[in-house]
């Protein structure tokens, strides 16, 4: 493995690691040749950037391929401001890649190209020494543990290291049914719940923690006092256009409406949301603040064409504020 180059100068706020992709982005159908833009997209690069940009040190420690997407990866999260000192190429196997075509309206279908990448033969002493630079909040998805045995227990081994020392630890639950079932990801999420500080889920993703289900009257209730009981200390439920709700072991519950934007691009929504949830966080905003944030980051997300390229710097969380139409001068 290399290293590769970036900065580092004690704890950050936010360390990441998993998957970032070449991802090609079609406005039409791949099948009638629609032309690609190309870029990136990772959902746990898709956090950091989110963080980032709202003035907060984030850094991913992920490993992509010693080729071309991997070095726009690289670049393109340096350019962004997030810290890749700890992230590192892998000498022969390659950067994983994403299509994502726009089939019909704002109906998207995304194809992936992971198997034997880059990021799926990450292992815990590829993140050893992020951990040993430490953060103030861990960020993990279940997408990272599903590429792979040695993705798996690095997060295990990154999680357990950053719950014994105190740091926040956040899990977003990330279902992908392409990548494994929900029975699979139940098996290898559940174990994580004790060092979880924060989950965050859609309403569907509840029974992939709990193995529970949550179609049934008071459904969603008791997949989040499963998680509480668990371990995790707060429980975050997103909610898409209805919004997203939150409750804690102390038995605090807010639940906030989602804003009201034009629809342009779902994907990456999630992302954005957990980046907004996690900035909240970091400049300790009650519950409802943190809510509000992450629903905010959510509505830039979905109201913008890519899976990051939209979300706002600080000084912009105000804009969805104004009336539509506005010309800013």
């Amino acid at each position: 493995m290399n290293a590769a180059r970036g900065r580092t100068s004690g704890p950050v706020d936010v360390l990441t690691f998993g998957e970032t992709m070449l991802a090609a982005q079609l406005p039409g159908s791949l099948a009638v040749g629609a032309q690609a833009r190309t870029t990136v997209a990772g959902a746990e690069s898709n956090v950091a950037i989110g963080v980032a940009r709202l003035g907060h040190r984030a850094a991913w420690a992920g490993l992509v391929g010693d080729d071309e997407p991997g070095r726009l990866a690289l670049r393109t999260l340096r350019g962004e401001g997030v810290d890749i000192a700890r992230a590192a190429t892998h000498a022969t196997a390659p950067t994983g890649a994403m299509l994502r075509e726009r089939r019909v309206a704002d109906l998207v279908r995304v194809h992936y190209w992971r198997s034997g990448s880059a990021a799926s033969l990450l292992t815990p002493a590829d993140i050893e020494p992020a951990l040993g630079d430490g953060a103030r909040v861990l960020h993990l998805t279940g997408i990272t543990c599903a590429l792979g045995a040695g993705p798996l227990e690095a997060v295990r081994v990154a999680a357990a290291h950053a719950h014994a020392r105190g740091w926040t630890v956040a899990l977003d639950v990330n279902h992908r049914q392409r990548l494994w079932t929900a029975e699979e990801a139940g098996r290898a999420l559940r174990p994580l719940l004790p060092h979880v500080t924060a989950l965050i889920a859609s309403e569907d993703e509840l029974p992939v923690a709990t193995g529970a289900f949550t179609d049934s009257p008071g459904g969603e209730a008791r997949a989040v006092d499963a998680l509480l009981e668990a371990g995790v200390r707060e429980v975050v439920v997103k909610r898409g256009g209805e919004g997203a709700a939150f409750r804690d072991r102390q038995g605090v519950r807010h639940s906030v409406p989602a804003l009201r934007v034009p629809v342009r691009d779902t994907v990456g929504a999630g992302d954005a949301f957990c980046a907004g949830y996690l900035s909240g966080l970091l400049d300790g905003l009650p519950p409802a603040g943190r809510l509000a944030r992450a629903n905010t980051l959510g509505a830039f997300a979905v109201a913008s064409d890519g899976d990051w390229e939209g979300l706002p710097r600080r000084d912009e969380l105000g804009l969805l504020a104004a009336a539509p139409g506005t010309a800013i001068r």
